[in-house]
């Protein structure tokens, strides 16, 4: 099965103009055969909102997201936006379409608030981390910071995730040994960690562009169960990434590699009960 990931580029704040680009990024994945498109974070805004992200904000079922449900009768959509809750707290959140209509919402549970970054002045954290089904099999959302918190790739994996989809505005810094650029390494070597080790895809869906003089990196990828690059786009440039999704080779590499089947999620529950003063009993 083919998914692609549309490695965009946001304008800031302009909303309109990216439904618009998503329509033209939609078509072009429609036309590839792929049965998903994802989005990078807040695709449908740009990142660096600030007092803007009030304007932009969105209710699960707005009108102005009805393009995006009805494109999905044809293929399913993963697009990110700014979620204006019912308690009418922001927060930065991953929609999954498909078959006409909003079928889950992730909000991004880790909001850096450090450097370059500051999403806890102006977004609340998101308080769950729960799976759902998706065109390529049982998945969970990482938004960009979740995916660098080793409990949420666990408890996805450990609630039965196949897939983990790792949209990100991830901006370029940094420059590793032998001259690549850190935040790439860092990312790569992170996404073949998870994948091989919980043995599910990772599909990373960066952005690029500009935004307050920051530069956005891409190189979204796809790495398959087996820690293997199913996919890589280019650094720093727009491109519809395809790659193709073989559940089967999950089911192969459980069976070679059965570290999940062997995890204690039930002992890692009590250490971290008992470390928080809560009494289990048996």
């Amino acid at each position: 099965m083919k998914i692609a990931i549309a490695q965009c580029a946001p304008a800031l704040g302009a909303m309109k103009r990216n439904l618009d680009m998503h329509r033209e990024w939609i078509a072009k994945a429609q036309a590839t055969g792929a049965a998903l498109v994802v989005f990078p974070e807040l695709s449908l805004t740009g990142y660096y909102l600030k007092d803007l992200a009030a304007d932009v904000a969105c209710s699960a079922d707005d009108p102005r997201l009805a393009p995006i449900a009805e494109a999905s009768r044809e293929i399913d959509i993963s697009a990110g936006f700014v979620e204006r809750s019912k308690d009418a707290k922001l927060h930065i959140a991953q929609g999954y379409w498909s078959g006409g209509r909003l079928r889950h919402v992730h909000r991004k549970v880790y909001l850096p608030t450090y450097g370059i970054f500051d999403d806890g002045r102006y977004f609340g954290p998101g308080d769950r981390l729960e799976t759902f089904e998706s065109v390529a099999g049982t998945a969970g959302i990482a938004i960009c910071e979740d995916l660098w918190h080793l409990s949420v790739p666990y408890l996805y994996a450990a609630g039965g995730a196949s897939v983990i989809f790792a949209p990100a505005d991830s901006p370029g810094r940094g420059v590793a040994e032998g001259g690549d650029l850190g935040t790439a390494a860092s990312c790569r070597m992170m996404d073949r960690f998870y994948a091989q080790y919980l043995t599910v895809y990772v599909v990373f869906a960066n952005r690029v562009g500009h935004e307050d003089g920051i530069a956005f990196w891409g190189g979204s990828e796809v790495i398959g169960p087996d820690g293997a690059v199913c996919a890589r786009a280019k650094e720093f440039e727009e491109e519809l990434l395809v790659a193709d999704i073989d559940r089967e080779l999950i089911a192969r590499e459980r069976a070679r590699n059965p570290l999940l089947r062997d995890e204690r999620p039930d002992l890692v529950f009590r250490v971290l009960a008992e470390r928080m003063g809560v009494r289990v009993t048996e």
